[in-house]
Formats: C-alpha cells, sequence, structure tokens
C-alpha cells in the first residue's frame, strides 16, 4: 500500500486523484472479522493490482470497509467500486460458504456506498487559482 497521493500519468494525462469509498454488508452483518476480514483485505489488494489502481489505504471495522484508492481519470467511480465490491463478494462466498446464509447468495455488499475525491490540493485553493489566471 502506498502512503501518499502521488502524480500517475497515462500517455495522455498526468493526474492525482483518489477515492474514499465506504461500504458495507448487506442487513449490516457483522461479517469481516478473523479469516473473513483478512481474506477481504487480501483480494481488494489483488483486485487493485489486477486492475492498475494503486491502494492508498485499507481498513475494515465489523460492519464496513473503508478504502483509499488512486485510479487514473478513465476509471469511473462507480466502475471502480463495482469491481472491489464484485470481485470480493464473488470470492470471498466461494471461500466462506457461510456469508451465502448470512448475507444471500447474490449479494454480499449492498448496493450502496460512499464516494469522495481527495487531490493534493483544496477546492479553495483551486478556486483562487482559476479566479486570479482570469484574463491573464
Amino acid at each position: 500500500m502506498n502512503a501518499t497521493l502521488q502524480t500517475g500519468k497515462t500517455r495522455w494525462t498526468h493526474y492525482q486523484i483518489a477515492y474514499h469509498f465506504v461500504w458495507i454488508p448487506k442487513y449490516r452483518r457483522k461479517i469481516l472479522t478473523g479469516e473473513v476480514e483478512v481474506a477481504c483485505k487480501a483480494l481488494i489488494e489483488e483486485c487493485c493490482i489486477q486492475h492498475g489502481f494503486t491502494l492508498l489505504a485499507l481498513e475494515t471495522d465489523v460492519d464496513h470497509v473503508h478504502c483509499f484508492v488512486s485510479a487514473p481519470p478513465r476509471w469511473s467511480p462507480a466502475v471502480i467500486v463495482g469491481l472491489l465490491k464484485g470481485y470480493t463478494s464473488r470470492k470471498l462466498r466461494e471461500r466462506f460458504p457461510k456469508l451465502k446464509r448470512q448475507c444471500g447468495k447474490e449479494q454480499l455488499w449492498t448496493q450502496a456506498y460512499y464516494v469522495g475525491t481527495a487531490g493534493s490540493v483544496s477546492a479553495e485553493v483551486i478556486r483562487r487559482y482559476i479566479q486570479e489566471c482570469q484574463g491573464k
């Protein structure tokens, strides 16, 4: 896991984008303990590596996941969280059949999630920069 927000680079862009995601298991079940917690964290890291995302921070509580990820701008937040939730749901339910009884056969996570963005500068700094550059 990377500790700092770094500038990423693709062929056409330089970017510094990070997303803070939070999601919960269906019925807010307290399933993220012991082996399930360890496996969930490993699967999130694995999914990030597979898709070229930079995992900046990852923590779980018994009933929710906090994930801080940097990704190129071609990836929308909805697609990123969909990949992370889908991959972990499928793999965790395969590995721990008891989760199917606790959270349902089809899904492990609720459809809802929180997303917030982060960068190296605040909105106020950007607003001031744009206003000061106007007319130059």
